[in-house]
C-alpha cells in the first residue's frame, strides 16, 4: 500500500468510502453488513487505514455499519472521517445534536477527520451565518480532542470555495474535492486545486471514477491508453492520473464489492504517476468523452444581450453537467441558490444572445431543454 504523509500521520493513499457499500436486493438503505465486515477486514489486512462515512449515506445507515465493522479493531489502527450534513439546510441548527449522534453511531470517542460537508452555492450563506454556530462548535470539538483534524468537502464553484476559505481557511487542514481526469477541465477541478494551494491546504479526492463512468471505457479509448500502458485497466488509469497530482493525499473510492476492493488495492501497491505523454493521452480521451457538450467559453457576450439578465455561461455549464451525468444532484443543487427569475425556464427565447455568440450555440434551445430535464 502506498502511504502519504499528512502532518505526523501516514495515511493510506487509498481510502474506503462508505457511500456505495454492498446492499441487499438493490435497496440502498439495506446495507449488507456481513459483506462490509469482510471488505473492512480485507482492507485492514492490506494496509488501508482511512475510512470515510457521512450522515446521509445509505439513508443514514452507513455510519452505523462502518462503525460496527471497525469496532473490532484497536482504535489507533484506523482513521475515521465523518461530516456535518450541511447539504440539508434543515440540519444547520442541529450541529451539536448531530455530532453527538454520529459519535454514538460510529462507536468512537473522536473523529480523526471531520468535514463541513458539501460546501456549495445552496448552503454557503448558511455555513457562514454565525447564528448557527457551526464553525464555533466544530472548533470547540477540535480543542476538546473529539475532532483531530478539521476540513471541508466542496462541490461548489471556485467563487463559493473562496468565500468559505476567506472566512475559515486559516483553520482548514484539508479539503475533499471531486477530481478525476474528466472533471479536471469539465468541473474546473484544476482551478480548485490551485486555489487550495494558495492556502496551503492538501487535497483529498472523491469520485475518482465519477460514479463508475470511468471504470469502463469504449474499446477505442482503451486502445489509446493500452498503447501507453498495456497492463493497466480503466480504473487504474483514473487512479494513476490522481497519483500524478502532487497535492493529493487520500483518494477515496466507494467500492461496492470485494472484487472492486481487491482490484483497487492491487493498483495502490505502487505509486505510478503518468508521464507527460500519458497525461496528454488521457486528457485527450476525456475531451473526446465530452464531445457534444456545448462549447461555451464564458466570453459573456451573451449576457450583455439577455433582457432577462440570465447568467448564461453558468447555466450552460450546469446544463452540460446535467446532460453528461444523465441527471444527478450537482445542477439542481447549484440552482437552488438561483432566484426563479434567473432560472433556465426564465429564458423567453428571444435569441438575442445567439446573435452575438462566437460559438454559435443555440442557447434558447438549450435553456428550454434544461428546463424540461429539471422538471422531468
Amino acid at each position: 500500500m502506498v502511504y502519504k504523509n499528512f502532518q505526523d500521520l501516514k495515511l493510506s493513499a487509498l481510502g474506503l468510502g462508505a457511500m456505495r457499500l454492498p446492499v441487499i436486493d438493490q435497496d440502498d438503505a439495506r446495507v449488507d453488513e456481513a459483506a462490509v465486515e469482510a471488505m473492512v477486514a480485507y482492507a485492514m489486512e492490506h494496509g488501508v487505514n482511512y475510512y470515510d462515512t457521512a450522515w446521509g449515506y445509505h439513508a443514514g445507515n452507513s455510519e452505523t455499519v462502518i462503525g460496527k465493522a471497525l469496532s473490532t479493531y484497536p482504535r489507533e489502527q484506523f482513521y475515521l472521517a465523518d461530516k456535518f450534513p450541511g447539504y440539508d439546510l434543515s440540519n444547520m441548527p442541529k450541529v451539536e445534536e448531530i455530532f453527538e449522534q454520529q459519535l454514538q453511531k460510529c462507536q468512537v470517542d473522536y473523529f480523526d477527520f471531520y468535514l463541513f460537508h458539501n460546501v456549495c452555492e445552496m448552503n454557503i450563506d448558511a455555513y457562514l451565518d454565525e447564528k448557527y454556530s457551526i464553525y464555533e462548535y466544530l472548533m470547540k470539538q477540535k480543542q476538546n480532542g473529539r475532532i483531530r483534524h478539521l476540513g471541508f468537502s466542496a462541490h461548489g464553484s471556485c467563487e463559493v470555495m473562496r468565500r468559505f476559505l476567506e472566512a475559515y481557511g486559516k483553520d482548514m487542514e484539508f479539503c475533499q474535492l471531486q477530481i478525476n481526469y474528466l472533471d479536471w477541465t469539465f468541473q474546473d477541478a484544476r482551478s480548485k486545486v490551485q486555489l487550495l494551494k494558495e492556502y496551503g491546504i492538501p487535497v483529498w479526492v472523491m469520485e475518482p471514477l465519477r460514479g463508475g463512468k470511468l471504470a469502463s471505457l469504449s474499446e477505442a479509448d482503451m486502445a489509446k491508453l493500452a498503447a501507453c500502458r498495456p497492463e493497466e485497466k480503466a480504473p487504474a488509469w483514473a487512479f494513476r492520473f490522481l497519483q500524478s497530482l502532487p497535492d493529493v493525499k487520500v483518494i477515496l473510492s466507494g467500492m461496492s464489492n470485494m472484487e472492486q476492493l481487491q482490484e483497487n488495492i492491487g493498483t495502490f501497491e505502487k505509486d505510478a504517476p503518468l508521464r507527460e505523454e500519458e497525461m496528454q493521452t488521457i486528457l485527450a480521451v476525456a475531451a473526446g468523452m465530452l464531445d457534444g457538450s456545448l462549447p461555451c467559453t464564458a466570453c459573456r457576450y451573451c449576457t450583455t444581450h439577455c433582457p432577462q439578465g440570465l447568467d448564461i455561461p453558468m447555466l450552460i455549464g450546469l446544463y452540460n453537467e446535467h446532460r453528461f451525468s444523465g441527471g444527478g444532484f450537482i445542477a439542481p443543487m447549484a440552482l437552488m441558490a438561483v432566484p426563479e427569475e434567473k432560472q433556465p425556464t426564465a429564458c423567453i427565447g428571444c435569441r438575442g444572445c445567439e446573435k452575438v455568440c462566437p460559438q454559435q450555440i443555440k442557447i434558447s434551445e438549450a435553456m428550454a431543454d434544461f428546463g424540461k430535464m429539471l422538471q422531468g
